[in-house]
């Protein structure tokens, strides 16, 4: 976690002045104007704070400020300055998002506790991010290999949907927003609640009961409920719930833009994901979506489809040859070349499983049992075509 602390400021004997008397508290490191502050900032970052002067030549430390929001959003923002009026500081905050408003002078008793508090603030933002990234994410990861275990059918088809909300943000030269991402790997949790003999029937073509009906389409608000439970997936579960509903809100609470743009989102890509998994050929998958009306957002349709026709122009990856490997050899990381069964009985795992330290657990205590087979072909890392 770093510590380091960049003023940014036109003057360069307040410069000199402020690391002379904060050298030996603090890591401080200068730059002279906004213009090298960005260019400190991807050269030498990340910061933990940074403080700018508000009335600086050529960029503002308020035009500053903004651009440091966009490109390290942890840092912590500090706001310099001469000018004291209302406004400024009104600015400041709420376009800046500035953590604390100085005004000059401002001596070291002064700047130090700000710096203290600053430095305190950006590890409660680290340690968030911390959160999100590696309690939650290990979180998600258990229970998508609890689907897994429980419905490889439904997890295979998650998997695919989560690969294609990835591919299609990146297309579209967007960032994938972590929690649509988490919804598209979570998107089939509530099926964990329904008997599998309902799903069966429903693969089979076996007429379903009203009640067994009603369970399948309650399906993502079983889910929705299992995470509104976790905190911080409050928006995931929202995509969860409303990954199915209409866009002109019939059989449904919401309408139009009022749906999550991810559960917008979710409904262009699992429809098309559960066309071609029933053999609807790309192009007539998308003629029978657009013809089903008012279901689809049509900005979302439309994008999809663009991204499909990008997506088949490019290159593909393929996997090398697969290798035979005995059990107790596999590692996580390695996918699995073929539909892996039960001896005598069910789907176990689907093909293209990437294995996990949970379902290598499984799989050896399926093997000392004589439950699946002793061996089993592998890919290792896929390569360009």
């Amino acid at each position: 976690m770093t510590t380091k602390i960049l003023f940014v400021d036109d003057d360069n004997n307040l410069l000199d002045a402020i690391q002379r008397a904060l050298r030996k508290k603090f890591s401080i490191h200068c730059a002279l104007g906004g213009e090298e502050g960005l260019r400190r900032l991807a050269s030498d970052g990340p910061y933990a704070i940074v403080v700018a002067d508000m009335q600086m030549p050529g960029m503002t430390g308020l035009e500053f400020l903004r651009a440091v929001r966009t490109q390290a959003p942890d840092t912590v923002r500090i706001m310099l300055t001469g000018n004291s009026d209302q406004k400024t500081a009104v600015d400041a905050v709420n376009d800046g998002h500035v953590f604390r408003f100085l005004t000059k002078p401002c001596p070291p008793p002064t700047l130090t506790p700000a710096l203290e508090a600053g430095l305190a603030q950006h590890r409660l933002i680290t340690a968030e991010r911390e959160v999100l990234e590696k309690t939650l994410g290990g979180t998600v990861k258990i229970l998508s290999e609890i689907l897994a275990i429980a419905d490889p059918e439904t997890f295979e088809r998650s998997n695919l949907l989560t690969d294609h909300v990835r591919d299609f943000m990146r297309t579209s030269n967007d960032e994938v927003p972590w929690e649509l991402d988490l919804a598209a790997t979570l998107s089939q949790i509530g099926r964990i609640t329904i008997p599998h003999v309902v799903f069966e029937k429903a693969r089979d073509g076996v007429a379903l009961s009203a009640a067994e009906q009603g369970l399948l389409d309650q399906v993502p608000a079983f889910g929705a409920d299992l995470l509104e439970k976790i905190p911080r997936l409050e928006n995931v579960a929202a995509i969860v719930r409303y990954q199915h509903q209409r866009f002109d809100g019939s059989g449904g609470p919401l309408t139009g833009t009022a749906i999550p743009i991810g559960a917008r989102i979710l409904k262009v890509l699992g429809d098309l994901v559960d066309l071609e998994a029933r053999g609807v050929a790309q192009g007539a998958a998308f003629e029978q979506m657009q013809a089903r009306w008012g279901s689809y957002d049509l900005e979302v349709l439309s994008a999809v489809r663009r991204w499909c026709d990008f997506s088949l122009a490019r290159p593909r990856k393929s996997f090398s040859n697969p290798q035979m490997r005995r059990i107790d050899q596999l590692r996580s990381g390695q996918i699995l070349a073929q539909d892996l069964y039960l001896s005598g009985g069910p789907l176990l795992l689907p093909a293209n499983t990437a294995l996990t330290p949970m379902l290598l657990g499984r799989l050896l205590n399926l093997e000392t049992l004589s439950k699946i087979d002793p061996a089993l072909p592998v890919y290792e890392e896929p390569a360009a075509a």
